[in-house]
């Protein structure tokens, strides 16, 4: 029996957080999104309609995971491929989505570079995301060479983008930052009208949205992309989900989009009821080291079944 490619990206692994992260991965390389987030993100394309944006999506779109079936839709992702960036002494580099870009009547080529981020907070991190965005910036220039120019034909370089979605942000951070070259004069006026815009990274801050399925507490964002994502990554209903995406941002449900989404919800759901769950069997370990009877724990709403897992659970790590 031949799986389809939702099909492989769930067997693809047991954890649900990876699964899920992986499928988030899928729906962001959607060339509806994609061509979305290419309009609200990148000034080549702010003029552009989505539909023209969606024709100048290369069919090299490449996503940092195992391979699947190829044979999509003209809406929807493409092929998808390890994204190593190898370089001998270097290490190697795995992009979550990388692809070209071309405006075929400006004969313009950009290189971009998709990434979904869960966590910004150099707290967590142990770096600095920025300082990691300039290094894939880098490594992108630097990958040219003998494919897009050859010995010192440096003219020949393309515009490379490196994109950063990230879910970590509180209430009233919802924003969009560059990072990029800037050239000064720090002495003399020396005229000099060659602009360089090479490398130009962009991080795209979205609201963690812990509370949006309980709660309106989070105001819709006023940029269209950022309240877009939000909607897209919530903890909503998929039908409901399905249904905004539809009416108010003009998504055609295809069945590789509904099936991303509909996955998304299902390990959401899956992820919240484990962590649930271990949280139960964990105050029950500290009411048994609290010398709490077997009765008094199944007196405040634990089952015997959680009992027996969490002593047994308790025992063995002893």
């Amino acid at each position: 029996m031949i799986e389809t490619n939702l099909a492989q990206t769930v067997s693809a692994t047991n954890d649900s957080g990876s699964a899920y992260d992986t499928n988030v991965k899928y729906l962001l390389s959607d060339k509806q999104i994609l061509s979305r987030i290419l309009k609200y993100t990148i000034e080549e394309f702010q003029e552009m309609d989505i539909e023209d944006i969606m024709g100048c999506i290369g069919d090299d779109i490449e996503i940092g995971t195992r391979p699947v079936d190829a044979g999509l839709s003209n809406l929807g992702r493409v092929k998808e491929t390890v994204t190593e960036d190898n370089i001998p002494g270097e290490g190697i580099i795995y992009y979550d989505i990388r692809f070209t870009a071309y405006i075929k009547e400006a004969e313009i080529k950009i290189l971009i570079n998709l990434e979904a981020q869960r966590s910004s907070d150099h707290s967590r991190l142990g770096y600095h995301l920025e300082n990691r965005i300039i290094f894939y910036l880098a490594r992108m220039i630097s990958a040219q060479k003998q494919t897009e120019f050859f010995h010192s034909d440096f003219d020949n370089l393309k515009k490379v983008r490196s994109i950063w979605i990230c879910m970590d942000n509180d209430e009233t951070e919802d924003s969009i930052e560059e990072i990029g070259l800037d050239r000064k004069m720090v002495f003399g006026n020396k005229k000099n009208p060659y602009h360089t815009d090479l490398m130009k990274g962009i991080i795209v801050n979205i609201r963690n949205g812990e509370n949006d399925k309980y709660s309106d507490s989070i105001k819709k964002s006023q940029n269209v992309l950022i309240s877009m994502l939000e909607e897209l990554l919530s903890e909503k209903d998929a039908v409901e989900k399905k249904r905004v995406l539809a009416d108010e941002y003009g998504m055609i449900m295809t069945a590789e989009l509904e099936g991303r989404i509909q996955i998304m919800c299902n390990l959401s759901e899956n992820i919240e009821e484990r962590g649930i769950r271990r949280e139960r069997l964990n105050a029950i370990k500290r009411m048994i080291k609290a010398n709490a009877s077997k009765e008094q724990i199944i007196s405040f709403g634990y089952t015997e079944e959680e009992y027996k897992k969490a002593e047994s659970a308790l025992y063995a790590n002893a």
